[in-house]
């Protein structure tokens, strides 16, 4: 059990954070089936922060890094897409961290999925 009371699901061979997160990903394989979306992929990283180095190159800040549950792209629109899966409306202060340097470093708004 996670800090935030979710249960880890086994779903296509693939594990999720929570069972929300494995109901999506089912939808979303069946709107891939249908053509109304392509290329998905789970669990996606971001990197929006690099590492920080000293003046000898020594590693001194670890790189900040946002890992999307799903990406994928919308056949309709054409546009990559963004998902967050959250199993609960409460959003942590480093997601809306995290949601903003998305927008800001890579020119991405994170969709976000509740349920």
């Amino acid at each position: 059990m996670s800090k935030y009371r979710n249960k880890k699901t086994l779903l296509d061979g693939k594990v999720f954070d929570s069972k929300r997160e494995a109901q999506r990903y089912a939808e979303l394989c069946l709107m891939q089936r249908g053509g109304l979306i392509a290329d998905l992929r789970c669990q996606v990283p971001f990197e929006l922060v690099p590492a920080q180095r000293d003046a000898k190159g020594k590693l001194v800040e670890r790189p900040v890094k946002y890992l999307a549950d799903f990406v994928y792209q919308d056949c309709v629109t054409g546009e990559r897409v963004v998902e967050d899966v959250k199993s609960k409306p409460t959003k942590t202060q480093a997601f809306i961290i995290k949601r903003k340097l998305m927008l800001e470093r890579h020119g991405i708004r994170i969709q976000e999925v509740t349920g």
